[in-house]
């Protein structure tokens, strides 16, 4: 929890200084000394958790400070000192919002004292709940998971609320950086197997050799290295949902034995003979046409067909309308809170540039370009100028931009798509349809 500051508004010095004393026992506590309204109004920048004011000052009443503090924050607590008891006046101030009255007497350092800890109980409750709420926002919840307000995406949001009640096999569908993954992830946390895992494989990260030993583990001695026993993803899922990203890319021999399995609902670890009954949730997810990739050999048919079950679609960001500009507002203030900046505004030109871009890298790239413009902006909007497409995303850009020769030709694609592909070679090689150890000699010999 952040700083605890109070802010003591006294013109007696004395009193001041005493009450300064008495609160800063409290090491939790940072206390500042204002002796009129006007130097503590301009100091209310430094969001002070409460206020003692005294009602009388020299420059204005405590009515009139009270009243602009709760015009600058509604909900700083506001404790009134006053060297008379009145009891209209104290009336009023409680209608005007002031958190408590005490009247100046031998006790009223100690009354300040439990009112400032039973206002600090209620805002570290108060933080809790709302930690607690964003949390439960975040994991269950699928429309604050995924932004958004077109047509297109509460198409998504119906086949989601479609999926939730059964368990039947999920298979999503979009262009790369769509969001298939929160699409997943709001599948299984608001469905009943949400107090279980969710195991996310993405199958273009794991080498192609050792994908069959993360999915359904290993025995002790199975192969050289095996030292102990290896528990697979589907496993450790258990009764939760098992996410199996990018599925199109996964070679025949493996589809063969994935497609066992869940036929089966049974694996074997490898160099094991014990069966392990297999209860997970299945959801995978491509950027690619499956049933293309059937019809081009590229893919059991089979598996495709077990795979199938409830499809759901992304569109892409291109065809989202203006929730490009809801996306960005809610990635500026994400970048600003995780950044402790203030929070900042789309200009009208900066909307305008944002909704007349095709965005070949989805939701992905919006993010990264709107993180960059909150940065490189100045003051408390963001403008046309701030913001930067990058020109490599389209390889017309560089394909044309400047005469090259073939080989030069080549070199850029290359290097683009391995930019645009985390450097995934193997993806890289088959998308392009070259030998990977074309890819390995030119990365070796500083082609690329």
């Amino acid at each position: 929890m952040s700083a605890f500051k109070v802010f003591v508004v006294e013109d007696d010095p004395f009193y001041g200084e005493m009450l300064k004393y008495h609160i800063s026992l409290n090491p939790d506590y940072v206390v500042e000394k204002f002796e009129n309204g006007k130097e503590c109004l301009n100091n209310l920048y430094k969001n002070p958790s409460v206020i003692s004011l005294d009602y009388s000052l020299p420059d204005m009443s405590g009515l009139e400070v009270l009243k602009k503090v709760k015009e600058h924050n509604v909900d700083i607590p506001v404790i009134i000192v006053s060297g008379q008891e009145d009891v209209s006046t104290a009336v009023n101030l409680l209608k005007e919002g002031a958190y408590d009255y005490f009247v100046k007497d031998d006790e009223t350092k100690d009354r300040i004292w439990n009112a400032l800890k039973n206002i600090r109980e209620k805002l570290k409750l108060e933080k809790e709940i709302d930690d607690l709420k964003e949390e439960i926002g975040k994991k269950y919840v699928y429309n604050n998971i995924i932004k958004g307000n077109s047509k297109e995406i509460k198409k998504v949001f119906n086949m989601i609320e479609k999926s939730i009640g059964t368990n039947i096999t999920v298979s999503v569908y979009g262009e790369t950086g769509t969001g298939k993954d929160l699409v997943a992830k709001a599948i299984h946390y608001n469905s009943p197997r949400a107090k279980y895992p969710f195991i996310a494989i993405n199958v273009t990260a794991i080498p192609r050799d050792l994908i069959e030993s993360e999915m359904f583990g290993y025995e002790k001695g199975a192969f050289t290295g095996a030292n102990t026993r290896k528990i697979g993803k589907f496993e450790e899922a258990g009764m939760g949902t098992i996410f199996l990203d990018e599925i199109g890319e996964m070679d025949m021999n493996m589809q063969a034995k994935l497609l066992r399995v869940l036929q089966e609902k049974e694996l074997t670890r490898i160099g094991g003979h014990s069966i392990v009954k297999v209860h997970a949730r299945i959801i995978v997810a491509t950027h690619r046409d499956l049933a293309e990739e059937v019809r081009n050999g590229n893919f059991r048919q089979d598996l495709y067909y077990r795979l199938l079950g409830l499809p759901i679609t992304l569109p892409p960001l291109k065809d989202r309308g203006n929730d490009v500009l809801l996306l960005a507002k809610f990635f500026t203030d994400s970048f600003s809170e995780e950044n402790n900046i203030a929070s900042k505004t789309l200009t009208s030109l900066a909307q305008e540039k944002l909704l007349n871009y095709n965005y070949p890298g989805n939701v992905r790239e919006l993010k990264a370009v709107i993180e960059l413009a909150t940065v490189l902006s100045n003051g408390d909007v963001i403008d046309d100028t701030d913001i930067s497409f990058a020109s490599t995303n389209r390889v017309s850009d560089f394909l044309l931009d400047e005469e090259d020769t073939l080989n030069g030709y080549q070199r850029k694609i290359i290097k683009h798509y391995l930019e645009k592909y985390d450097n995934n070679i193997m993806k890289v090689s088959k998308m392009l349809a070259i030998g990977k150890s074309t890819i390995y000699r030119m990365l070796k010999n500083k082609e690329l």
